[in-house]
């Protein structure tokens, strides 16, 4: 949710849509690619920045299989507790995914584990240690089909299908980036779209290493550009997740059959012989005819739970600015409750 952010329009729609595209395009470059001005665009793009409805950064694709596994974790809090949990959760950098969500669980999150570490140490020590913390349901995803970054574009178009293919995923672990890639990153996490001049100053090289670096980095795929954007904001009424039964013999092919569909954000086969599948569409109208005449008539689909995302805080490893300003509009509260306690 984004907190009373004014719904947008359809130009703001187009600019989001190349945001999504290239989160580091000129604004000039949009402008040609939205039909509009300049001075319109980057007004615009700047005002929906400003207000959170979408954010920039770029995130490390750290892909080791051979070196790390990624978890689902299934949450359940104490009543009321909600809300300190997720806080706790929030300041982890190893879950690339963390949600508030309706349902039998309050929180959906993944978590990626070095090989190395003791499982038991971060799941049990750390994750359900937690207070307020009731339970956690952990499932090894086995396999990602689709993580889409350019949804808004496809479903805006009410296309029925997607052509999005999967890309084969660059095994990058951090052996690849030296301590300069890292502070390049850092940098840009907060501000995906900082110039490189601004980012050179920052941690001091030229403007040239930021560049070739931050180009090797995305190219070798070991870096991504992400456009964070509010659903609720553009309209949207659904973002769903699902966890999908199939007869096991028909996993592989259920999870490929549904990567096809342009509502489908991500897909994952989990150790649980099931699918966690993340929908968003425009209506709940949408979503009744995805499920009666797409998801049911499946061959394999036994039966799915579903929950609503209430409040997405991290995806990708970046937190969304409209967690970030939730944080900031109740921090007035805490810390009067604080100097009430001392």
């Amino acid at each position: 949710m984004t907190g009373g952010v004014a719904a947008v329009d359809e130009l703001d729609r187009r600019i989001i849509a190349s945001l999504q595209a290239d989160g580091r395009a000129s604004w000039t470059e949009i402008a040609d690619r939205v039909g509009s001005s300049l001075a319109t665009v980057t007004r615009r793009g700047q005002q929906l920045i400003g207000k959170g409805v979408v954010a920039v950064g770029v995130s490390h694709a750290i892909n080791t299989p051979d070196a790390s596994d990624l978890f689902v974790l299934r949450i359940r809090c104490r009543a009321g507790r909600q809300m300190d949990v997720t806080r706790v959760l929030a300041e982890r950098d190893d879950l690339r995914f963390l949600c508030l969500v309706t349902g039998a669980n309050d929180l959906v999150a993944e978590i990626v584990i070095p090989k190395a570490d003791a499982l038991h140490s971060r799941l049990v020590d750390e994750i359900q240690m937690i207070d307020g913390v009731e339970s956690c349901r952990t499932d090894l995803v086995l396999h990602q089909y689709k993580v889409s970054q350019h949804w808004l574009q496809g479903v805006l178009a009410r296309q029925e299908r997607g052509d999005e293919a999967a890309a084969a995923l660059h095994v990058c672990d951090p052996s690849h980036f030296d301590d300069t890639d890292r502070q390049i990153l850092e940098v840009l996490k907060e501000d995906g779209r900082a110039s490189f001049r601004a980012v050179a100053e920052t941690i001091g090289v030229n403007e040239s290493t930021v560049r070739r670096r931050l180009e090797t980095m995305t190219e070798r795929g070991c870096a991504v550009v992400l456009t964070l954007v509010s659903a609720p904001a553009l309209g949207f009424e659904a973002e769903i997740l699902l966890t999908v039964s199939v007869t096991p013999s028909r996993l592989d092919a259920v999870a490929r059959r549904l990567a096809d569909f342009v509502g489908v954000r991500y897909l994952a086969a989990t150790l649980d012989c099931s699918l966690m599948c993340e929908l968003i569409l425009p209506s709940t109208s949408d979503v009744f005819t995805f499920l009666t005449q797409e998801l049911g008539t499946i061959d394999g689909v036994l039966g799915w739970e579903a929950s609503l995302e209430l409040l997405t805080v991290t995806r990708g490893f970046l937190r969304t600015p409209w967690w970030q300003a939730l944080v900031d509009e109740r921090r007035p509260e805490a810390d009067e409750v604080a100097q009430v306690e001392a």
